[in-house]
């Protein structure tokens, strides 16, 4: 043979290739081989990359269901209430405080706006929430709010990202992926990972939910709230049962030797998927049909069958964390109130509240509480100053605002009744007990049973974790 045609033989030739063709020149390593093979470590065995997998020690929350705010709410017209901002309304901020700040929009030396709304303590607790949140004052006694947070980004894609990523920067495993590889999952018949979407969507997109450099198997699986729960999942016509049971076995042997011969995870992953999509032609609708509610339940979320809503998704989410899902995100864009933030939050607290409220309501009505971690919040805050723009069609809204807002947590562990944390007089910087957003991460993983600094994936020769090289524990928050 010429040697273009030799070096492209060679450039094929895998290393299974060159043992079955070399026989005897490579005889003990075949016997090794063999031996290996008799003791059960065989490549060709299938293992599912979601079976169940031992947490680092007892965790209190088997599953979480994050409902992320997309857009970020406006922290002091819902959970920070400041009445100094009262006082300066219409004035101009300090300017030893706004001192090196950047800001998206605005500039610094923008006037003071006190919320509109009114305040008041609830429950035992004494928390104060605004009243666009009647629903959920019922319940304060259950949630632990944070009003301490910070983070370190000011834009929205970047902050949405690094809240659920741990890195501003795109590639990284998402928080619900870190959690389905540290624990698999104990559902059977869907993934372990789902994301439901309500709202106008979110700037950082599927990156919010993506596995990054970790096998595809653990990347967020995007359920719409209508219609078939993932596209293509129903059968085209004249494919039956049967044609199809018949044509994933043979995909299946297929696919098993080709990971036989390759050990590549993403061909693990490809099994996984073709045996979840054909369980899910029988589980996914019986999952969506939330009509099947009692009408005090679907009255008590706000939900409606057939309806794409935050109310309807956080009805699924109950049901997706029944059938073993351990990590679901309900997001919910539009809380970007560069403009009428009066108006703005009016509007979306209409949409989430009852159905917020209504979740822990039912899943501790289920004794489902206590093993479910909620956690709500946005990927920053908003100004105490107002932001207002001709040029842009702007008026009495607020912009990004980095160095403190307000997140609240209920189940699964956490201490309830109790509000953590405080910024100062006008809400602009954390005055008490600072929590970082690798904080809430490591706090997360901790409640679920993992170690935030030993729950590492090895990629291009470092270890990598959701905290990065960051975090630590918010002992206040664990029960």
């Amino acid at each position: 043979m010429d040697a273009s045609t030799r070096n492209e033989r060679l450039r094929g030739m895998t290393r299974r290739h060159f043992f079955q063709e070399c026989g005897i020149g490579v005889g003990k390593i075949a016997l090794a081989s063999m031996l290996c093979r008799a003791a059960g470590a065989t490549a060709t065995t299938f293992e599912n990359p979601l079976a169940p997998r031992p947490s680092h020690f007892a965790g209190k929350a088997k599953h979480v269901i994050y409902l992320f705010m997309a857009g970020a709410p406006s922290q002091l017209d819902l959970f920070d209430n400041k009445p100094v901002l009262k006082q300066y309304d219409g004035k101009p901020i300090p300017e030893e405080i706004v001192k090196d700040q950047r800001y998206a929009f605005i500039q610094r030396d923008a006037a003071l706006m006190a919320s509109r709304f009114n305040f008041a303590q609830h429950g035992q607790s004494g928390a104060e929430i605004s009243e666009m949140l009647p629903h959920l004052a019922e319940i304060v006694d259950d949630l632990a709010i944070v009003r301490s947070v910070h983070t370190n980004q000011f834009n929205h894609a970047p902050a949405q990202i690094f809240m659920n990523t741990g890195s501003p920067q795109l590639g990284r495993p998402s928080m619900g992926s870190w959690v389905t590889y540290g624990l698999g999952s104990d559902a059977e018949d869907l993934p372990g990972f789902v994301v439901l979407n309500s709202g106008q969507g979110s700037s950082g997109g599927a990156n919010n939910w993506g596995c990054g450099f970790m096998p595809t198997v653990y990347q967020g699986v995007p359920f719409r709230s209508e219609g078939d729960a993932v596209l293509n999942v129903s059968n085209p016509p004249g494919i039956t049962e049967a044609i199809q049971r018949d044509t994933i076995d043979l995909i299946g042997k297929l696919n098993q030797h080709q990971l036989g011969i390759q050990n590549d995870p993403e061909i693990a992953t490809r099994i996984n998927s073709y045996e979840m999509a054909y369980r899910m032609q029988t589980s996914a609708p019986e999952l969506m049909d939330i009509a099947q509610e009692s009408p005090e339940t679907l009255a008590m979320y706000g939900a409606e069958p057939g309806k794409a809503s935050f109310a309807n998704n956080c009805l699924l989410a109950r049901r997706l964390i029944e059938r073993g899902v351990r990590f679901v995100n309900c997001y919910h864009g539009s809380w970007d109130h560069h403009s009428d933030v009066e108006g703005g939050l009016k509007a979306k607290c209409k949409e989430t509240d009852q159905a917020c409220a209504a979740l822990l309501k039912d899943l501790k009505q289920r004794g489902m509480l206590e093993e479910t971690l909620v956690v709500w919040g946005g990927e920053f805050g908003r100004t105490p100053m107002v932001e207002s723009s001709a040029a842009l069609g702007r008026s009495m809204g607020r912009d990004h605002h980095p160095q403190a807002f307000t997140m609240w947590m209920a189940g699964g562990g956490i201490r309830p009744g109790q509000t953590l944390g405080a910024t100062d007089e006008l809400g602009f910087n954390v005055a008490e007990r600072p929590v970082h957003v690798h904080d809430i991460q490591a706090t997360i993983l901790h409640l679920l049973g993992l170690e935030h600094t030993k729950l590492t994936y090895r990629f291009k020769g470092r270890d990598f974790r959701l905290t990065d090289v960051f975090g630590n524990l918010v002992p206040e928050l664990i029960a």
